[in-house]
């Protein structure tokens, strides 16, 4: 079964709240015919549209193809939270690859971080960028475990931005009965997804990238040049960036055996009007400890945009909306009966050792 097709209509975007309130892009037409290019990049989402716009903006000839639309997949379904350092934490990373390599991958986060700020600014992207990332803890051992973390990052990494939060300045901040402290990290911040995706796709097109949606790629044969084959045509070039995240499908055997595509699911709640103060008093965003994470936040529009649940097979549930309701009542039992408006789930890929995986597969 392609992931490509299994939970989505071709073409279409899905029935999000992101979906819903954000400036529409017109449509790219499909590749039709045969073309060539210095680099062709598989997959419009956040990595293919920058790696697409940087390449183009050094003067190189970028076609980008996508199966769907832009920003589709994963970049255009998340939480929108624009975190500090890796998946795992830097204990983590520092037992599995050194100090020294550790330290490299949390600048190279931090880079990435920056990045996206700064191609917000340059490109005059409108994606709500806000700061502010809380991380919060269920217990007390979490809660102290979150407080030497953050004087760890302070003292090794030269990251002096988390903001330690006591049992009161959390619940001052997020007051669900389940937190009992955490940190708030105000380098971090949180943004509208697909509106962010829409815009690098806009300023990719500005810089000359050819851009073809609705064009998946079916066959990819090495070489130099290589040739990639759709439905409708080829594009041959001397480069390819697989920039597929979740759906890379079969198209490279050496990439799919180090990655998983697993799928998360959000929801958005009526708008909450002045009870929006009983989720959160700032506009922040937070994540928590669970190992299958919750993460929220407050749309524009007071709505809660809320994340959670996983499932590993290749069709989503039936009842999205059921299955996000469970995590999200847990945390705020009070709204056991509000609507939800929008429910939505996405594919994305996790290596295997929850670390990047940094290779030239040809």
């Amino acid at each position: 079964m392609n992931l490509l097709y299994s939970n989505d209509r071709p073409g279409q975007y899905p029935p999000s709240w992101y979906a819903a309130t954000v400036d529409p892009l017109e449509p790219f037409a499909p590749l039709q015919g045969d073309t060539r290019a210095d680099v062709c990049v598989v997959g419009a989402g956040y990595t293919g549209l920058s790696a697409a716009l940087h390449l183009a903006e050094q003067g190189l000839d970028v076609v980008l193809l996508e199966a769907h639309r832009v920003g589709f997949g994963a970049s255009g379904r998340n939480g929108g939270q624009l975190g500090s350092g890796q998946r795992m934490d830097q204990h983590f990373v520092e037992k599995q690859v050194g100090r020294d390599d550790a330290a490299k991958l949390w600048a190279l986060a931090e880079d990435a971080k920056a990045l996206v700020k700064s191609l917000i600014s340059k490109h005059d992207i409108h994606c709500h960028l806000k700061p502010g990332i809380a991380h919060m803890a269920f217990s007390a051992r979490e809660v102290e475990e979150e407080h030497a973390y953050a004087d760890m990052l302070a003292e090794r990494y030269d990251y002096p931005h988390l903001e330690k939060l006591d049992r009161d300045a959390a619940q001052a901040l997020c007051p669900s009965p389940k937190y009992v402290g955490g940190t708030l990290d105000m380098s971090a911040a949180h943004l509208h997804p697909l509106a962010y995706a829409l815009g690098l796709a806009r300023a990719a097109r500005a810089a000359g990238v050819r851009i073809f949606e609705r064009t998946e790629v079916q066959q990819i044969d090495e070489g130099t040049p290589a040739k990639l084959t759709t439905a409708q045509g080829t594009v041959t070039a001397d480069h390819v960036i697989l920039a597929c995240n979740g759906y890379l499908g079969g198209l490279n055997g050496k990439v799919a055996a180090r990655v998983m595509p697993i799928n998360n699911f959000v929801a958005a709640t009526a708008p909450l009007g002045d009870d929006a103060a009983r989720v959160l008093t700032r506009d922040v965003a937070v994540a928590d400890t669970k190992f299958v994470v919750n993460y929220f936040r407050l749309s524009h529009d007071k709505r809660l945009l809320f994340g959670g649940g996983e499932s590993y097979g290749y069709r989503f549930p039936v009842d999205i909306a059921a299955k996000v309701r469970k995590p999200m009542t847990e945390i705020f039992p009070h709204l056991k009966d509000i609507p939800i408006d929008y429910a939505w789930g996405g594919t994305l890929a996790i290596t295997m050792k929850r670390l990047p995986y940094l290779a030239r597969v040809a």
